[in-house]
């Protein structure tokens, strides 16, 4: 908590030195909240808000954060009507969320006619680094901070399917013709060309690459290092694997028109199986066991912050 003159003073670019965190855990505002049967969900979210608190002091304990402010939120989406700051987990249900949030903040009438690109190119929504510091911090001070995960290897699966198994512009010519070129032995000239067909275990192997040919993701990227969840205190924490009902209780938390239901249906490849805990066993076979140990270790803090069961 730095003076009030001090914030001030601070150009957004500079340290926000020094600081020990996470301070206390604060109380999550249930005032708007109707009826009885959110029982089960608010004790499940309670857990693991304390839990996430518990291991961040024991993991920071002797810990100065030395990160810039700005980078720190610079996956947060701001919905200023409602006071919610929502941090982006690619792959965590995140397109619906931001559905959601633009719902909330009245530039849809309705979650189920926004398309993919609209979400995700369309710049409707702002984020927190887009704010002058003292917006920033007012907001991370006083809004409802909300983040969702999924078990890591879960995540991890679902984003090779999506990027790497159907056609993509991107990812293919980027990340998969240097995938391609340097884990691949004896490469035919037209996956060298386009950078189609990468295997799950040259995808590995990317990953676990210190001197990767290209650089890190947000679809793979650790959620430890995207929305830094020691350093910023989330009130909610949802999860994939429950996801409707968490979604439905932070909606009533928020005071959200009460019409208003997260959107169910998959954004992309539809017709595609869902990767569940068995596809994600298929994926793992194709790894030696270190390998399989490796990827684990990649995500060690993601699954002990959330309190994921190891694979």
């Amino acid at each position: 908590q730095l003076p009030e003159q001090q914030k001030m003073s601070e150009s957004p670019l500079s340290h926000f030195r020094g600081v020990y965190l996470p301070p206390a855990l604060p109380p999550l505002n249930k005032t708007l909240v109707k009826g009885g049967k959110w029982k089960d969900v608010d004790r499940a979210q309670e857990k693991r808000r304390s839990f996430l608190h518990d291991f961040c002091k024991k993991y920071n304990s002797r810990k100065k954060l030395q990160t810039h402010l700005v980078h720190l939120v610079s996956r947060i989406y701001v919905e200023d009507r409602h006071k919610v700051l929502y941090c982006e987990v690619p792959k965590a249900g995140c397109s619906n969320w931001k559905r959601v949030l633009m719902v909330l903040n009245g530039l849809a009438a309705s979650a189920h006619n926004i398309s993919h690109d609209d979400v995700h190119y369309g710049k409707h929504l702002r984020k927190l680094d887009s704010y002058d510091l003292k917006g920033i911090y007012t907001r991370l001070n006083t809004y409802t901070k909300i983040i969702f995960v999924r078990d890591p290897m879960e995540r991890l699966v679902s984003a090779f399917r999506d990027k790497f198994e159907h056609p993509n512009s991107y990812y293919h010519p980027v990340f998969g013709k240097a995938i391609i070129k340097k884990y691949r032995h004896n490469a035919n000239e037209e996956a060298l060309k386009t950078g189609s067909g990468v295997k799950f275990k040259e995808f590995i192997q990317y990953l676990l690459d210190s001197h990767r040919p290209v650089g890190m993701d947000i679809h793979w990227e650790q959620v430890s290092k995207l929305c830094y969840p020691c350093l910023i205190n989330y009130d909610f924490i949802g999860k994939f694997e429950t996801l409707e009902e968490d979604t439905s209780y932070f909606l009533q938390l928020v005071g959200a028109p009460a019409e208003l239901k997260f959107p169910k249906f998959k954004d992309r490849h539809s017709s595609d199986e869902r990767t569940s805990a068995e596809v994600v066993r298929q994926y793992l076979k194709e790894l030696s066991k270190e390998e399989r140990q490796l990827t684990y270790d990649f995500y060690h803090l993601d699954y002990l912050m959330f309190n994921y069961t190891s694979p």
